[in-house]
């Protein structure tokens, strides 16, 4: 059986658009991988609010995040491709993060050169790190995997919110001459912006595809038509979890039981009890009734 790494290089080669929707836990992504999407994405702004109830800004840790990536990589058989932030400090830090991804079972590491800490790419307030600083932390994610981390790099730049589009094209340039696996170039304003980016930069790249963001949100085939190999939902499974608690808990406050879930059968499918069952009734069988 291929690694996910492998799988994960063979969908970017292969002649199928990706859409990515994003997990935030183990159960977020088996729901993926059921539905039939060929891989998922552990999103830091989804893990940080679902396991901290806290802000994308830098404030969950790398042993929290990969905590949480273990346990996601584990629950399914897609590539997972996991948010690795800034790589949580200099060039020896990124390293271990991209090796300790890459352990954790992650087919693709995501590393972006904001400033720590770094803040959600569609919100005010985020700055990017000089050229060199920037170059210096991609190489070191380049190197950890030609060294042996088996895992893709992706290369994110927020240079287009702070110093404009030329800026974040030229470090997607750079990020790919150094030698990213995939390039993303977070939050172009228009359609015209994120065409120049597709036709003037080689290697697959993705689009962030957030719900009241600042990207355009366009359909798969426009997207595709565009140049851009994947399509990345970001919060779209965070966002309607959130609002089917929340009508969940107005119908119980009114003394109603909610009516828009699944049924108890389903959940134990989902979680695994028949396979769990099925398990044990092997083991019994295997060795007999108690004497």
């Amino acid at each position: 059986m291929q690694s996910p790494t492998k799988r994960l290089q063979a969908l970017l080669n292969g002649p199928e658009f990706l859409s990515m929707p994003c997990c935030f836990d183990a159960l977020s992504a088996r729901l993926i991988e059921q539905a039939g999407f060929p891989l998922t994405f552990m999103s830091g702004f989804a893990v940080s609010a679902a396991r901290l109830a806290a802000p994308d800004t830098g404030l969950i840790s790398y042993a929290e995040m990969v905590n949480q990536g273990r346990d996601i990589c584990a629950a399914v058989s897609i590539p997972v491709i996991g948010d690795g932030d800034t790589g949580y400090g200099n060039p020896a830090n990124v390293k271990r993060t991209v090796h300790g991804y890459a352990q954790a079972g992650f087919a693709g590491i995501m590393i972006e050169d904001q400033l720590a800490p770094k803040r959600c790419g569609h919100t005010l307030g985020k700055e990017v790190v000089s050229r060199r600083e920037a170059l210096q932390r991609l190489q070191a994610a380049v190197d950890a995997r030609d060294e042996g981390a088996e895992i893709l790099i992706m290369a994110r730049t927020d240079a287009r919110a702070t110093q404009g589009m030329e800026e974040a094209l030229w470090r997607m340039q750079a990020f790919a001459d150094i030698g990213a696996d995939i390039l993303f170039l977070e939050a172009p304003w228009d359609e015209p912006e994120m065409r120049a980016f597709c036709e003037r930069i080689p290697g697959p790249k993705l689009a962030n595809m957030l719900e009241e963001g600042l990207t355009p949100l366009l359909p798969p085939a426009q997207l595709e038509a565009i140049g851009y190999k994947i399509a990345a939902y970001p919060l779209t499974l965070l966002n309607s979890a959130v609002f089917a608690m929340q009508q969940a808990l107005q119908e119980l406050k009114q003394g109603r039981i909610p009516r828009n879930r699944v049924d108890f059968e389903s959940v134990r499918r989902i979680v695994g009890f028949p396979q769990y069952d099925t398990l044990l009734a092997g083991y019994a069988e295997r060795f007999g009734p108690e004497t």
